[in-house]
């Protein structure tokens, strides 16, 4: 992965909503809330405006104007730059294209599982299978709604891909929680940590 000036993936979304049109970072923020990208993309007010400060310092945005009224504070409208562009085109290509290896946190659970004991592990296998199976749920009647609706497929990408990973990951804790509650891992656990306990 290319090494970029400002790497944060809150400001590419940031790029993306000023590529479609100049804003304030309020505005930006009220948007991607709107738009469901929080689900994505971890940010809050402060680190909208840190990123906002990143990109400006990095040529990537710039102020387009400042809007005063009698009812609010002044406001800086920023705007994407030539350079903001690439970036954003650049970046965007990269992402699409280039499998990156991630280190969620269950991979790492995953990694150290056999320092649970089995029966409790597929205690906990099964709390997170509800917890998968409920969210798999919800995110499906979510898909369904907005379809019947008649909103397009395109705007809804990311949330079959958010479907699609939570059906993967619900149908693999279904066959870990048998196989760890299976006896051949019962009797190879209890035989490795006889005494360590």
């Amino acid at each position: 992965m290319k090494r970029r000036k400002v790497s944060n993936p809150l400001a590419l979304a940031v790029l993306a909503e000023l590529f479609a049109q100049p804003m304030h970072p309020y505005e930006m923020g009220r948007q991607l809330k709107e738009q469901g990208k929080d689900r994505d993309i971890k940010y809050n007010r402060g680190s909208l405006y840190m990123v906002v400060e990143q990109l400006t310092k990095a040529g990537f945005i710039a102020e387009h104007e400042t809007v005063r009224d009698t009812q609010r504070p002044e406001r800086t409208i920023y705007a994407i730059t030539d350079a903001g562009r690439t970036e954003l085109y650049d970046w965007m290509r990269e992402l699409v294209a280039t499998p990156v290896h991630e280190y969620p946190s269950f991979g790492v659970a995953l990694s150290l599982l056999t320092v649970l004991p089995p029966e409790e592990t597929v205690q906990l296998l099964g709390q997170r299978l509800a917890a998968l199976t409920a969210e798999v749920e919800e995110t499906g009647n979510g898909i369904r709604q907005c379809t019947e609706q008649g909103l397009d497929w395109w705007f809804l990408i990311e949330e079959e891909y958010r479907l699609a990973m939570r059906e993967a990951e619900r149908d693999y804790v279904a066959r870990l929680a048998e196989r760890v509650g299976g006896p051949d891992y019962q009797r190879m656990w209890h035989e490795f940590f006889r005494g360590r306990t």
